[in-house]
């Protein structure tokens, strides 16, 4: 980034934003579905990242359907099949949805979604990034298929952060061409009604896609399905042995799970009835021929197979679906582009399709899913979790640590794997523990404790492992347990609170420390740090008091490890802002209050986005940064802050010289920014004060020593610049 010192604005380019015409995907993706539930929100500001966040922990549900399956569904015109009919109803479950805690207590939520997914997507050897798809070798006489960690690695890495850069570049394209357009101007390219408020959802529509990377890895089992759905037709001439085959296919096929992952999951059966040319009669003898076969685990649905047009009488238009990965995105995107008309892209389904869509999947979720994750984490929690929690867990674990004594601490499967270290389950060659083992069933159990949003019980599991992660040198499993452990902690709202109790604050630092460390120096993932840093800051924040003065250093952190995209880094600068002006002052003089500090931080934000060609951005957080430095006014009614107010004027001609307006035109808040004029002899004093004056320890993230000089020289009165380093820093 180059000096931004005044005298040196004017020589900035005059280039202008480009514009896309692809307006209708701006509006599909800025979207949100369902709504957070009371028991979500939060004190400390807007809850609309933490219910991002909470979202992304919902339970991954896999979808194999037959051939005569997707080919009826083909029949309707949906994009993306049998997979892509469901996606968009599955992110928000219709009413509400009551789980049971590890206790017994329940608890409604009426925002309860899960994520669907093609069988066997999240791990398939395109996502281990090209030229590193090669397993490492296979042990003699094992059909185990490796994982040697190479998913996060920084080839991989540098993959997802360009995608996902290139993902906010387009829409910061679309935000820009909006934004900039006339009132009222109705074209093609060009929407008549702009959104006002597109730069809070803008960061929403960034954390929804940095979460939803999120793949199918040993050292987690977020993302591993919790179910299967296995769809047939009511035109399949065998019913029952395709049902069996695609069953088979999920435990041993091409498509079937990594070994590492386990096969035991839900399996759902789904069979598919032709509204239009099928016999309901004979679809409901063979569903309850399944039912024989299968267990209860089976629905009956019923569509109707002709493509729905928009002028049809119950023609509703199919959901948007919020949870598109970066790679996902741009598909989608360029396929928007591709189409001539809106009506073109855009799907219709008949209504009575979506109600069975969404009965079907509420019925799905409330009588087969939840009630299988509480049964499973009800056992595990009393088979494996309270044996590690009890005496003897402990004192074999503390002897296996320091004598080797003890042997391997699996007991639900054969002999102990010993490539690790002695006495552990740990496979050191393949960086994996064992499906059956402990360590991997407890780390399930956390998982979905965690999905079913029992904290309490997650949060103790993890902390639990991370001890035994720790000693058998599992670098993965420890950075992630450490991640967890603090995201449980910060999303127990009925726990402790965190206002005023330095000593909560100071765990979650420790917890996010050693996470950092292990994911940076021992895992080389920036992706794990960047999600870790991500989601720690937004649930900090909504702590509100200490917990937004701990956000920004973590976001401050974040900024120095120099793992952020431009677009990214710009973004997280905009929330330290945030972070500060959420701090409220006491007394009648507002002690202790950050809005200076937030305004500089916005300052930091208008600049970078103008170096990004992102004009309106720019502008929309120097509007943040203004007032705290417009109200700087003495007794004598003078400006105390003369230079800011300078700079702030040449930042504010640079951003109107980007938007292609004229120097004297209206800003777009409609207040014209407070100049103070003064003369070039104070200028002069005041850079010469910046340079002398300014503690030779103040670091800022992404500026140079010259450039912090100069900021911190005009943010304070006549350019004095006081000596409080830890504000900065």
């Amino acid at each position: 980034m180059e000096h931004i010192s005044p005298s040196r604005r004017d020589s900035l380019m005059t280039t202008t934003s480009s514009k896309t015409s692809s307006q209708r995907s701006y509006d599909r993706s800025l979207s949100t579905g369902g709504r957070s539930s009371s028991e979500i929100s939060s004190g400390g500001g807007d809850s609309k990242p933490r219910e991002i966040i909470l979202r992304s922990f919902s339970p991954h549900i896999a979808v194999f359907a037959s051939t005569d399956a997707e080919e009826l569904v083909r029949l309707k015109g949906i994009y993306g099949g049998f997979r892509g009919l469901l996606r968009p109803f599955g992110e928000s479950i219709q009413g509400r949805v009551v789980v049971r805690d590890s206790v017994g207590a329940s608890r409604a939520w009426d925002d309860f979604g899960i994520h669907i997914d093609e069988l066997g997507e999240k791990s398939s050897a395109s996502y281990l990034g090209e030229g590193q798809a090669t397993r490492r070798s296979k042990r003699e006489g094992s059909t185990e298929r490796a994982w040697n960690g190479v998913g996060h690695r920084p080839t991989d890495q540098g993959n997802l952060s360009s995608r996902l850069d290139e993902v906010l570049d387009r829409y910061s394209r679309l935000v820009e061409a909006e934004k900039s357009s006339p009132p009222g101007l109705d074209s093609k390219n060009v929407p008549a009604n702009p959104l006002p408020e597109s730069r809070p959802q803008y960061y929403e529509l960034y954390l929804r896609k940095l979460l939803s990377t999120r793949r199918m890895v040993p050292y987690e089992t977020l993302s591993q399905p919790v179910a299967c759905m296995i769809a047939i037709s009511s035109q399949n001439t065998t019913p029952i042995e395709t049902l069996r085959e695609l069953y088979s296919e999920t435990r041993q096929g091409a498509r079937s799970v990594p070994d590492w992952a386990g096969n035991e999951y839900l399996r759902y059966y789904v069979l598919i009835h032709d509204e239009e040319h099928d016999d309901i009669t004979r679809s409901t003898a063979l569903y309850e021929q399944m039912k024989r076969h299968f267990g209860l685990h089976c629905h009956l649905l019923r569509l109707r197979t002709s493509e729905c047009v928009p002028t049809d009488d119950d023609s509703i238009r199919l959901p948007p679906c919020d949870w598109l990965s970066p790679e996902e995105e741009l598909i989608e995107l360029q396929r928007q582009e591709n189409e001539t008309d809106v009506e073109d892209y855009q799907q219709f389904i008949f209504e009575s399709d979506g109600a069975a869509i969404r009965t079907f999947l509420r019925e799905m979720v409330t009588q087969s899913i939840v009630p299988f994750m509480e049964a499973r984490v009800i056992a595990w929690n009393d088979q494996v979790a309270s044996r590690r929690r009890g005496i003897s867990g402990r004192f074999m674990s503390l002897s296996k640590r320091w004598t080797g004594f003890g042997g391997s601490r699996s007991s639900l499967s054969g002999p102990a794997n010993t490539s690790g270290s002695s006495g552990s389950n740990y496979d050191s060659s393949n960086e994996l523990y064992p499906p059956d083992s402990p360590e991997a069933i407890m780390r399930r159990l956390a998982d979905y404790a965690l999905m079913l949003r029992d904290w309490k019980l997650s949060h103790s599991i993890y902390d639990l492992l991370r001890s035994d992660f720790s000693a058998d040198k599992a670098w993965w499993y420890y950075a992630a347990a450490n991640e967890m452990a603090a995201v449980s902690l910060l999303l127990n709202l009925d726990g402790p609170s965190f206002r005023g109790k330095t000593d909560s604050f100071e765990l979650v630092d420790q917890l996010l420390d050693v996470a950092t460390y292990s994911y940076m120096t021992r895992c080389a993932s920036p992706y794990g740090t960047i999600r870790c840093l991500t989601v720690a800051l937004e649930l900090l924040r909504s702590r509100g008091g200490l917990g937004a003065e701990s956000a920004a250093k973590w976001g401050a952190r974040l900024l120095e490890l120099t793992v952020l995209s431009p677009r990214a880094q710009t973004l997280t600068v905009e929330r330290l802002a945030l972070c500060f002006g959420s701090q409220n002052g006491v007394g009648r003089m507002n002690w202790a209050s950050r809005r200076r500090k937030a305004a500089m931080w916005s300052m930091f934000a208008s600049e970078q986005w103008l170096s990004l060609q992102s004009p309106i951005s720019a502008q929309g957080a120097l509007d943040m940064a203004t007032p705290a430095y417009r109200s700087g006014i003495d007794g004598a009614g003078d400006n105390v802050f003369t230079a800011m107010s300078d700079f702030l004027a040449d930042l504010q001609l640079d951003i109107k010289k980007k938007m292609s307006l004229p120097a004297n035109a209206q800003e777009p808040n409609g207040d014209a920014l407070h100049h103070v004029e003064s003369t070039d002899e104070e200028s002069v004093k005041v850079d010469a004060q910046a340079h002398q004056r300014v503690p030779s320890k103040v670091e800022i993230p992404g500026f140079t020593h010259s450039q912090v000089g100069n900021l911190l020289a005009a943010a304070s009165p006549a350019g004095i610049v006081r000596h409080e380093e830890d504000e900065f820093v």
